[in-house]
């Protein structure tokens, strides 16, 4: 079966761009670098940042060719990451592994994303730091990008049930305008999260 990130990300051009994701700078401008890790990484704009401000950066994805894609960029910034291909499912969570752990629009279904958002705690070091922002349900109706089936979707409710195990600092909707690519790009309904261990 062809991966259908594969044929997304076929493309020359990086489909949500080389810059990354404003919320994602915004929070990691704030921390130390440490360990991070960068699940559903795509084409890699946000590990390769990340990569430049100093941090060891764990990626992986679902997508070979998003792969191939971060290692070239991750080439022309001058860093290293680690990034494997791998499904969610078959995350290996080792528990007090990484100072930081960055969700930038991954996307799963109900039953996987409450399983992985929980297992995925045991994986920050204690006082480690999750962030997160993904589209809200609000945003379907737009043409801005994200899944167009609802349970895919989020809201802040479900990020605060998903990470009870957290003190939450942060968990709020807003809009916003994208510019990320040519496949993010104009008015979104999203939500942020951040909480620490």
């Amino acid at each position: 079966m062809v991966n259908a990130w594969d044929e997304k990300y076929a493309m020359e051009e990086y489909r949500f761009g080389k810059e990354p994701n404003t919320f994602f700078k915004s929070v990691l401008d704030t921390l130390d670098a440490g360990k991070i890790l960068i699940p559903a990484a795509g084409e890699g704009r946000d590990a390769v940042y990340a990569a430049t401000k100093g941090w060891d950066v764990y990626a992986f994805d679902l997508s070979s060719v998003g792969r191939e894609k971060a290692l070239k960029l991750a080439n022309e910034k001058g860093v290293t990451i680690h990034y494997e291909i791998l499904d969610a499912n078959n995350f290996d969570f080792t528990p007090n592994s990484y100072d930081a752990i960055g969700l930038i629009y991954m996307h799963l279904p109900p039953s996987t994303r409450h399983w992985f958002h929980s297992n995925l705690i045991t994986c920050l070091k204690p006082g480690g730091l999750m962030f997160l922002e993904a589209f809200n349900q609000k945003q379907l109706p737009n043409s801005s990008g994200g899944p167009k089936e609802i349970e895919l979707l989020m809201t802040p409710e479900l990020l605060k049930s998903d990470f009870t195990a957290l003190v939450t600092g942060r968990c709020y909707e807003i809009q916003t305008e994208l510019n990320e690519g040519n496949f993010h790009k104009g008015f979104a309904e999203v939500v942020r999260y951040t909480g620490r261990k």
